[in-house]
This record gives structure tokens, sequence and C-alpha cells, in this order.
């Protein structure tokens, strides 16, 4: 990836945030699975730095069972506490139950024939919205089609999904292209719209 221009969040002297931003963020994720998973992630980040995630991510990862929906919504209060005990992860008691309850609905969801990728893409008509940012700065935090989705996640039973983390979970997944126009990853992301 060049260093020409970046997106001015992505500082360019920390590898973690500059490679998540050159090879993952805003690039369209399809797989239900893998998109379930980053709005959990989303959702752990709430009140905190992404940073932080993406330093913790791997063991987030471990610790969830690989972000299996079918591990996960099966955990006892046994199973909570442990995670709990875990100083790798996110230790807070309402983020971890809202991934158990999080992957029971969406194992509903699957069992009442809706694919969460469908679902969730159906709310930009399934092609990710171009924003055209000269700034990052300029991106809003949240949309009147992320409070739609937040809203419906709401009513179906999730947690952790206000407008706002809706809204950055819609940018990581590439439903939204919030790469600043002068970013190479602008038109990369672009290329790989569907």
């Amino acid at each position: 990836m060049t260093d020409e221009l970046p997106c001015g969040w992505a500082p360019a002297d920390d590898k973690l945030y500059r490679d998540y931003h050159d090879e993952e963020w805003g690039v369209p994720e399809r797989d239900p699975r893998a998109l379930w998973e980053k709005f959990q992630l989303d959702g752990h980040q709430a009140g905190l730095s992404w940073i932080t995630i993406l330093r913790k991510r791997e063991t987030l990862r471990k610790e969830f069972d690989g972000f299996a929906p079918e591990k996960v919504a099966r955990w006892s209060d046994a199973r909570v506490a442990k995670a709990l005990r875990n100083p790798g992860i996110i230790r807070s008691e309402q983020k971890v139950r809202a991934t158990v309850r999080n992957a029971q609905v969406y194992l509903d969801m699957c069992d009442q024939g809706v694919d969460f990728a469908d679902y969730v893409w159906g709310y930009v008509d399934h092609e990710p919205i171009v924003s055209r940012l000269r700034s990052w700065r300029d991106a809003p935090t949240k949309t009147a089609l992320s409070e739609a989705l937040a809203k419906d996640m709401k009513r179906r039973g999730f947690a952790f999904c206000g407008p706002t983390i809706v809204y950055a979970c819609m940018q990581a997944v590439g439903m939204v292209n919030d790469h600043e126009v002068r970013c190479p990853r602008f038109e990369a992301v672009m290329e790989r719209r569907r």
C-alpha cells in the first residue's frame, strides 16, 4: 500500500491501525457470520477507542469461540464468568452478555430464514453508499439509515446496536465508503463494490 495521503484517522506511525485502514476498513463484507462478528466488535468498542479493540481483537476472537454464533449462544453464566476473568478482552459484563444475546438473536433470524448479510445490506439496497468525503472529520456519527437499522435491530432483540455503533460498523464493513476521496483506498474500495 502506498504511503500517499491515507485517511487522516489512520496514523502512519501505528502499523496495526494503518494495516486495518489499508486492508480491511471499508471493504464490502458480505459474509453473514463475519458481519455479525464486526457488529459485536463495534459493540465492544462503545465508549473506547477503536485501536483498543484492534489490539484485543485476536484475544476477543479466541475467548468468544471465534465469534461462532452457534457456540456463543449456548454460553452459561459460568462461561460468561470465565470470559470476564480474561484480562485480554473488554471485561464488561453488559457487553459480554450482549454478545451472547446477539448470538441467540442471530440464530433466531437464521431459523426464520433471514440471512444477516441480506438483512443489513438491504438497508443500503445491497450497494455501498459513496460519501466522497474531503476529510474524515466530515463523516457523520450516525445517519437516518443507521438509526433505522439500529431501531430494527433493537426490535429484534439485539443489544449494543445504537445508531452510532451501527454507523461505525456500516463504515467498517463497506456499506458506506467513507474513505477520503484523496485516499488511495477510496478508489480501491470502489472497485470492490460487488
